[in-house]
Protein backbone atom coordinates (compact mmCIF):
# COMPACT_ATOMS: atom_id res chain seq x y z
CA UNK A 1 0.00 0.00 0.00
CA UNK A 2 1.50 3.40 -0.95
CA UNK A 3 2.33 5.90 1.78
CA UNK A 4 3.10 9.60 1.88
CA UNK A 5 4.76 11.50 4.71
CA UNK A 6 3.26 14.63 6.30
CA UNK A 7 5.47 15.89 9.08
CA UNK A 8 5.99 12.97 11.43
CA UNK A 9 2.86 11.17 10.22
CA UNK A 10 2.87 8.47 7.56
CA UNK A 11 -0.48 8.22 5.78
CA UNK A 12 -1.28 5.00 3.96
CA UNK A 13 -3.73 5.09 1.08
CA UNK A 14 -5.20 2.98 -1.68
CA UNK A 15 -4.49 4.30 -5.18
CA UNK A 16 -6.91 3.76 -8.04
CA UNK A 17 -5.86 5.14 -11.43
CA UNK A 18 -8.75 5.49 -13.86
CA UNK A 19 -8.56 6.03 -17.60
CA UNK A 20 -10.33 9.18 -18.72
CA UNK A 21 -10.53 10.77 -15.29
CA UNK A 22 -9.50 14.44 -15.36
CA UNK A 23 -8.73 15.23 -11.73
CA UNK A 24 -7.82 13.63 -8.39
CA UNK A 25 -10.46 12.79 -5.80
CA UNK A 26 -9.74 11.74 -2.23
CA UNK A 27 -12.18 9.80 -0.06
CA UNK A 28 -11.65 9.11 3.67
CA UNK A 29 -13.94 6.40 5.02
CA UNK A 30 -14.22 4.75 8.39
CA UNK A 31 -13.66 1.13 7.34
CA UNK A 32 -11.85 1.58 4.00
CA UNK A 33 -9.38 4.28 5.07
CA UNK A 34 -7.96 6.75 2.55
CA UNK A 35 -8.64 6.15 -1.15
CA UNK A 36 -7.09 8.26 -3.92
CA UNK A 37 -8.67 8.08 -7.38
CA UNK A 38 -6.46 9.68 -10.04
CA UNK A 39 -6.12 9.84 -13.82
CA UNK A 40 -4.13 6.91 -15.16
CA UNK A 41 -1.56 9.18 -16.81
CA UNK A 42 -0.69 11.11 -13.64
CA UNK A 43 2.85 10.57 -12.29
CA UNK A 44 3.47 9.83 -8.61
CA UNK A 45 5.04 13.22 -7.89
CA UNK A 46 1.88 15.00 -9.00
CA UNK A 47 -0.22 12.70 -6.82
CA UNK A 48 2.08 13.40 -3.88
CA UNK A 49 1.77 17.15 -4.46
CA UNK A 50 -2.02 16.96 -4.20
CA UNK A 51 -1.80 14.73 -1.13
CA UNK A 52 0.52 17.17 0.64
CA UNK A 53 -1.87 20.00 -0.16
CA UNK A 54 -4.82 18.05 1.26
CA UNK A 55 -2.91 16.41 4.14
CA UNK A 56 -4.39 18.56 6.92
CA UNK A 57 -7.92 17.85 5.71
CA UNK A 58 -7.15 14.11 5.41
CA UNK A 59 -5.77 13.92 8.96
CA UNK A 60 -8.64 15.93 10.45
CA UNK A 61 -11.15 13.67 8.71
CA UNK A 62 -9.30 10.52 9.74
CA UNK A 63 -9.00 11.61 13.38
CA UNK A 64 -12.71 12.38 13.43
CA UNK A 65 -13.55 8.95 12.04
CA UNK A 66 -11.30 7.25 14.58
CA UNK A 67 -13.56 8.52 17.35
CA UNK A 68 -16.32 6.28 16.04
CA UNK A 69 -16.87 3.17 18.14
CA UNK A 70 -16.75 -0.20 16.46
CA UNK A 71 -19.69 -2.63 16.47
CA UNK A 72 -19.76 -5.15 19.34
CA UNK A 73 -19.16 -8.85 18.76
CA UNK A 74 -22.25 -10.58 17.33
CA UNK A 75 -24.59 -12.03 19.94
CA UNK A 76 -24.91 -15.79 20.25
CA UNK A 77 -28.34 -15.46 21.87
CA UNK A 78 -27.71 -17.48 24.99
CA UNK A 79 -29.10 -16.82 28.45
CA UNK A 80 -27.22 -14.12 30.30
CA UNK A 81 -26.37 -11.94 27.28
CA UNK A 82 -27.79 -8.43 27.18
CA UNK A 83 -29.87 -6.62 24.57
CA UNK A 84 -30.08 -2.83 24.19
CA UNK A 85 -33.36 -0.93 24.17
CA UNK A 86 -33.71 2.85 24.44
CA UNK A 87 -30.23 3.28 25.85
CA UNK A 88 -30.34 0.56 28.50
CA UNK A 89 -29.27 -3.07 28.44
CA UNK A 90 -31.48 -5.96 29.53
CA UNK A 91 -30.54 -9.60 30.09
CA UNK A 92 -32.05 -12.33 27.98
CA UNK A 93 -33.36 -15.73 28.99
CA UNK A 94 -33.43 -18.27 26.16
CA UNK A 95 -35.47 -21.46 26.37
CA UNK A 96 -36.05 -24.18 23.82
CA UNK A 97 -39.69 -25.11 23.26
CA UNK A 98 -40.23 -27.89 20.73
CA UNK A 99 -44.00 -27.29 20.75
CA UNK A 100 -43.69 -24.02 18.83
CA UNK A 101 -42.71 -23.49 15.19
CA UNK A 102 -41.31 -19.95 15.42
CA UNK A 103 -39.43 -17.83 17.92
CA UNK A 104 -41.43 -15.98 20.56
CA UNK A 105 -40.14 -12.83 22.28
CA UNK A 106 -41.51 -11.40 25.51
CA UNK A 107 -40.19 -8.39 27.42
CA UNK A 108 -41.26 -8.55 31.05
CA UNK A 109 -40.00 -6.81 34.19
CA UNK A 110 -36.76 -5.70 32.61
CA UNK A 111 -35.82 -8.96 30.93
CA UNK A 112 -36.16 -10.48 27.45
CA UNK A 113 -37.67 -13.98 27.46
CA UNK A 114 -37.04 -15.83 24.21
CA UNK A 115 -38.55 -19.19 23.30
CA UNK A 116 -37.15 -20.96 20.27
CA UNK A 117 -38.04 -24.25 18.55
CA UNK A 118 -34.35 -24.89 17.87
CA UNK A 119 -31.49 -25.77 20.18
CA UNK A 120 -28.52 -23.47 20.71
CA UNK A 121 -26.28 -25.63 18.50
CA UNK A 122 -28.73 -25.57 15.56
CA UNK A 123 -27.40 -23.55 12.60
CA UNK A 124 -30.77 -21.73 12.35
CA UNK A 125 -30.80 -20.70 16.02
CA UNK A 126 -29.13 -17.31 15.73
CA UNK A 127 -30.77 -15.97 12.52
CA UNK A 128 -34.22 -17.07 13.70
CA UNK A 129 -33.87 -15.26 17.02
CA UNK A 130 -32.36 -12.17 15.38
CA UNK A 131 -35.29 -11.87 12.95
CA UNK A 132 -37.83 -12.35 15.74
CA UNK A 133 -36.12 -9.70 17.83
CA UNK A 134 -36.01 -7.31 14.88
CA UNK A 135 -39.77 -7.72 14.47
CA UNK A 136 -40.23 -7.07 18.18
CA UNK A 137 -38.13 -3.90 18.02
CA UNK A 138 -40.01 -2.63 14.96
CA UNK A 139 -43.40 -3.16 16.60
CA UNK A 140 -42.37 -1.50 19.87
CA UNK A 141 -40.53 1.29 18.07
CA UNK A 142 -43.57 2.09 15.91
CA UNK A 143 -45.67 2.75 19.02
CA UNK A 144 -42.94 4.85 20.62
CA UNK A 145 -42.30 6.76 17.39
CA UNK A 146 -45.97 7.66 17.02
CA UNK A 147 -46.00 9.06 20.55
CA UNK A 148 -42.87 11.17 20.07
CA UNK A 149 -43.73 12.34 16.55
CA UNK A 150 -47.14 13.54 17.74
CA UNK A 151 -45.49 15.49 20.55
CA UNK A 152 -42.88 17.24 18.38
CA UNK A 153 -45.06 17.66 15.29
CA UNK A 154 -47.44 19.81 17.34
CA UNK A 155 -44.58 22.02 18.49
CA UNK A 156 -43.24 22.38 14.94
CA UNK A 157 -46.64 22.89 13.37
CA UNK A 158 -46.23 20.07 10.86
CA UNK A 159 -47.97 16.78 10.05
CA UNK A 160 -46.16 13.95 8.24
CA UNK A 161 -48.18 12.13 5.61
CA UNK A 162 -46.91 8.79 6.88
CA UNK A 163 -44.73 7.42 9.68
CA UNK A 164 -43.10 4.00 9.64
CA UNK A 165 -40.26 2.22 11.41
CA UNK A 166 -38.38 -0.16 9.16
CA UNK A 167 -34.99 -1.51 8.11
CA UNK A 168 -32.73 1.19 6.67
CA UNK A 169 -29.18 0.28 5.80
CA UNK A 170 -27.53 3.70 5.69
CA UNK A 171 -29.90 6.21 7.28
CA UNK A 172 -31.27 6.75 10.79
CA UNK A 173 -34.21 8.67 9.41
CA UNK A 174 -35.66 9.79 6.09
CA UNK A 175 -38.17 12.45 5.08
CA UNK A 176 -39.38 11.87 1.53
CA UNK A 177 -40.65 14.47 -0.97
CA UNK A 178 -44.09 13.00 -0.31
CA UNK A 179 -43.68 14.05 3.37
CA UNK A 180 -43.44 10.49 4.65
CA UNK A 181 -41.03 9.88 7.53
CA UNK A 182 -39.20 6.59 7.92
CA UNK A 183 -37.12 5.72 10.98
CA UNK A 184 -34.49 3.00 11.28
CA UNK A 185 -35.50 0.41 13.88
CA UNK A 186 -31.92 0.29 15.20
CA UNK A 187 -32.29 3.92 16.28
CA UNK A 188 -34.49 2.70 19.13
CA UNK A 189 -31.54 0.90 20.68
CA UNK A 190 -30.18 4.38 21.48
CA UNK A 191 -31.20 6.62 24.40
CA UNK A 192 -34.53 8.38 23.99
CA UNK A 193 -32.86 11.77 23.74
CA UNK A 194 -31.04 10.57 20.61
CA UNK A 195 -34.25 9.14 19.14
CA UNK A 196 -35.88 12.53 19.74
CA UNK A 197 -33.07 14.27 17.85
CA UNK A 198 -33.63 12.18 14.71
CA UNK A 199 -37.40 12.63 14.95
CA UNK A 200 -37.11 16.42 15.27
CA UNK A 201 -34.54 16.45 12.45
CA UNK A 202 -36.87 14.66 10.06
CA UNK A 203 -39.93 16.67 11.11
CA UNK A 204 -37.98 19.88 10.52
CA UNK A 205 -37.48 18.75 6.93
CA UNK A 206 -41.21 19.18 6.44
CA UNK A 207 -40.51 22.90 6.82
CA UNK A 208 -37.07 23.06 5.19
CA UNK A 209 -36.00 20.37 2.71
CA UNK A 210 -32.31 21.30 2.94
CA UNK A 211 -29.82 21.69 5.79
CA UNK A 212 -29.82 25.46 5.64
CA UNK A 213 -29.25 27.84 8.52
CA UNK A 214 -33.02 28.15 8.91
CA UNK A 215 -33.31 24.37 9.19
CA UNK A 216 -30.73 24.09 11.97
CA UNK A 217 -32.20 27.10 13.78
CA UNK A 218 -35.57 25.35 13.76
CA UNK A 219 -34.04 22.16 15.18
CA UNK A 220 -32.23 24.20 17.83
CA UNK A 221 -35.45 25.94 18.83
CA UNK A 222 -36.84 22.55 19.87
CA UNK A 223 -33.63 20.88 21.04
CA UNK A 224 -31.04 23.49 22.11
CA UNK A 225 -28.47 20.70 22.69
CA UNK A 226 -29.10 18.94 19.36
CA UNK A 227 -25.39 19.04 18.46
CA UNK A 228 -24.52 16.90 21.49
CA UNK A 229 -27.22 14.39 20.58
CA UNK A 230 -26.07 14.36 16.96
CA UNK A 231 -22.46 13.76 18.04
CA UNK A 232 -23.51 10.86 20.28
CA UNK A 233 -25.12 9.19 17.27
CA UNK A 234 -22.09 9.81 15.05
CA UNK A 235 -19.72 8.20 17.53
CA UNK A 236 -21.94 5.42 18.89
CA UNK A 237 -24.07 4.61 15.85
CA UNK A 238 -22.16 1.44 14.87
CA UNK A 239 -22.80 -0.03 18.34
CA UNK A 240 -26.56 0.07 17.79
CA UNK A 241 -26.94 -3.47 16.58
CA UNK A 242 -27.98 -6.90 17.78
Amino acid sequence: MPTFQFGTTAIEYTLQQVKGKEDISIVVEWMEGVTVVAPDHLVQEEINRVLRKKATWILDKWNSLNEIKRPPAPLEFVSGEKLPYLGRYYRIKVKQNQDIDKVKVLFHQGKFYIETPTSADDIEHVPMIREALKSWYIQRAQVKAEERVKRYAQRLGVTPAKLAVKEQKFRWGTCTPQEAIYLNWRLFLAPMRVVDYVIVHELAHLRYADHSKNFWNLVRSILPDYEERKEWLRVNGPTLTI
